[in-house]
């Protein structure tokens, strides 16, 4: 018997219907002398500080260098600490059993180094032996999963994933854990998370934040003309920029009094071939995503994986946006197969049939998995957001294969009273892939129609006018622009050298970016105001302390990709990397112990409950220091960090302002007043509704 492990039960099912395995098992299939099973994500990790027998944080412990690394069953946070997650528990018992009783195995986790993780800390903490081979596929259609059983590769061939993918979990371990640790005993009030990605993530939006913030706007005119000719009524702009508005005033008193004509000093056109898009990498989808349709990375990750499970489109979590050579063969029949989507159809008959563009194959360029593709299975009815981002992929695909639009951009330079006017046209020649989703830039939007101009034209100025503008501070991140500073992140880098050698890698992959941010969320470090990423204080603290490291710097997780990507290709030696991840460990968590930082002023607030003792305040929770009271208020209610100023309103006055932006379970956003009720529990009172309700 053939036992085969997927990462979800919906893939094990998928292939278990292929191959015809049909009996159901507790945590099984069976059938056709094939066992299906699967895990749920990590069901083995590494362990944690106190299965090394270290409770707490302790200054003396550290740095905590283990030698072995323990693996452990998934353990969830509980109250007080962490327990095994029984569900794992029971999940890898059947995976035991089955190991025991099969022959092979035949590893169908997902296609990549998190996929590879998750098998090999199975295999290694259950000391299993059984020979294994790879299903390598990007699709759930049934034609991909019978190629992939047509072509199982030696498992052997993945040994250097494993082992990258062994080495970034070993040294995120030592720097997350050990750095978190120190800084959070030098600060004496609550936990303050690091690591290798999470932080200079943190370091990119503080950074763009207080840039921003002390951004002085000036003010600055310009004198904008209008013009006809040949009944086209277009506009010219002042080159100089005035920094005082008497200066624009006297220059359009000249010209209403002296100036009826501007007269054109040069003109010069070019033809611009601009190239369709390639298709979607997961990185792209979720900037598209975010724009577009309001999606954050997480939300558009969990569309993707959904359309992916029910085999709309290929594996999501792909950070290429090519294809290979023997991909192109089908793109043909899947474009066919959006006809039968009622939104497509329109798009699908402006497609050349015989002229496809084919600037999106390269097989140098495709990854573990190539660019996000539909697949021939189309859906008929989807929920609004999965169809939403379906679409886009869909589109993204018929613009990637279509000829190129061309456009003429004409410059025209123009004097007027011895100063110089600027105007910009542009004509699209040939709209080419921006007619399939009649997507226009707003740059071409916005450049006017021009009539035929010739250097040394006199034209008339209809009218003139004064324009006050300002200059514009850097703008915040939205999770679209964070997505693309993270993607971008090498070429940030001063050096030369080291910017031109990692100009290709960001901060974390396409398939962790989403992670990362949320995980920046629920550290309470960041949050969103106006669709804007903004540092709390917390967020701004953890940035001030660590600034200047290493750690939250973004060479440094450039350089572990760099190095992940040489253990893969057997070129670098995980030992040899581990050991100087635990040389840099030992400096920064020395570092970190040194330093001192200043403890919030928090408000002095009696227990409400007990009325004896002091509350102790801390990030994430309030409480009464007395076990027997064992009064609490958790900070963080229905996604939304609750302010100190709040805390102390609902512990003096009984109710907090109108908290706005709460979450509740199913998604619905909602404001409310949090009311502290007789027995000293909390509860929600609505707007324009008097009647609380329970948390």
């Amino acid at each position: 018997m053939k036992l085969i492990l997927a990462e979800k039960p919906s893939v094990a099912r998928e292939i278990a219907h292929v191959l015809g395995v049909a009996e159901k098992k507790e945590g099984y299939l069976s059938g056709k002398d094939y066992c299906v099973t699967w895990t749920f994500g990590h069901l083995i990790g590494l362990g944690m500080p106190e299965d090394y027998g270290i409770s707490g944080f302790e200054k003396e412990a550290l740095p905590i260098l283990p030698q072995p690394f323990l693996l452990t069953v998934r353990k969830i946070k509980k109250e007080k600490g962490f327990a095994t997650d029984k569900g794992a528990l029971k999940q890898l018992k059947v995976i035991e059993q089955l190991f025991n009783r099969c022959e092979s195995i035949i590893v169908a986790t997902d296609a990549g180094r998190e996929g590879e993780l998750i098998f090999r800390y199975i295999y290694q903490y259950l000391k299993c032996t059984k020979p294994f081979e790879r299903l390598w596929i990007s699709s759930l259609t049934e034609k991909a999963i019978k190629k992939g059983f047509e072509n199982l590769r030696p498992g052997d061939d993945f040994e250097g994933i494993y082992q990258a993918a062994q080495s970034r979990s070993h040294a995120d371990w030592l720097l997350g854990i050990n750095s978190t640790q120190a800084v959070s005993i030098a600060a004496c009030n609550g936990v303050y998370s690091l690591g290798r990605v999470q932080t200079p993530t943190l370091a990119l939006i503080c950074r763009r934040y207080l840039e921003n913030k002390a951004f002085l706007v000036q003010k600055y005119w310009q004198i904008e003309l209008t013009h006809t000719k040949d009944f086209i009524e277009f506009k010219s702009l002042s080159e100089i920029q005035f920094k005082y508005r008497k200066q624009a005033e006297d220059l359009l008193r000249s010209i209403e009094r002296n100036g009826n004509t501007a007269t054109v000093t040069s003109v010069t056109s070019k033809t611009v071939t601009e190239q369709p898009p390639l298709l979607f990498d997961l990185t792209g989808l979720q900037k598209e995503a975010n724009k577009k349709l309001n999606l954050s990375a997480e939300e558009t990750l969990n569309i993707a994986q959904s359309l992916y499970e029910k085999k709309f489109i290929t594996y999501p979590r792909t950070g290429s946006q090519y294809i290979p050579e023997d991909v192109w063969t089908e793109i043909p029949q899947l474009i066919r197969a959006l006809q039968e989507k009622e939104n497509c159809k329109s798009a699908v008959g402006k497609i050349k049939w015989g002229h496809f563009n084919k600037r999106i194959v390269n097989d140098l360029r495709v990854t573990d998995h190539h660019g996000l593709l539909t697949t021939e299975k189309i859906p008929s009815a989807l929920p609004p957001k999965e169809n939403a981002v379906y679409g886009l992929i869909a589109f993204r695909l018929l613009e990637a294969v279509s000829p190129p639009c061309i456009k003429e951009v004409t410059d025209i330079s123009l004097q007027s009273l011895h100063y110089d006017f600027i105007i910009k046209g542009c004509k699209i020649l040939e709209a080419g892939w921006r007619s399939i989703h009649s997507s226009f830039s707003d740059d071409t939007e916005h450049m006017q129609e021009l009539p035929e101009l010739k250097e040394g034209n006199e034209i008339k100025i209809k009218s003139a006018g004064i324009l006050e503008k300002k200059t514009k501070p850097p703008v915040l991140y939205t999770e679209a622009g964070l997505l693309s500073a993270m993607e971008t992140a090498g070429k940030q880098i001063e050096n030369e050298a080291e910017r031109i050698a990692l100009k290709n890698i960001g901060i974390g992959t396409s398939a962790t970016r989403a992670c990362i941010i949320e995980t920046l969320f629920s550290r309470n470090y960041i949050q969103i105001n106006n669709k804007s990423l903004i540092p709390t204080e917390k967020g701004l603290q953890v940035y001030q302390l660590t600034k200047d490291k290493k750690i939250a710097d973004v060479a440094m997780t450039v350089e572990w990709e760099l190095a992940m990507q040489k253990i893969e290709r057997n070129e670098l030696n995980p030992l040899d990397f581990q050991h100087e991840i635990e040389t840099y460990t030992k400096s920064v968590t020395n570092e970190f112990l040194q330093i001192t930082i200043a403890q919030p002023n928090f408000p002095k607030l009696i227990c409400p409950k007990c009325k004896t003792h002091q509350l102790m305040i801390r990030d994430t929770i309030i409480k009464c220091p007395d076990e027997v009271c064992n009064w609490i208020q958790f900070r963080s209610v229905c996604g939304v960090h609750v302010s100190i100023d709040d805390i102390k309103t609902l512990i003096n006055k009984g109710k907090t302002s109108l908290i706005k932006g709460m979450k509740s379970k199913s998604g619905t956003k909602f404001n409310a007043y949090i009311v502290l009720n007789e027995d000293y529990t909390t509860t929600f009172e609505f707007e324009n509704n008097k009647t609380p309700q329970r948390k």
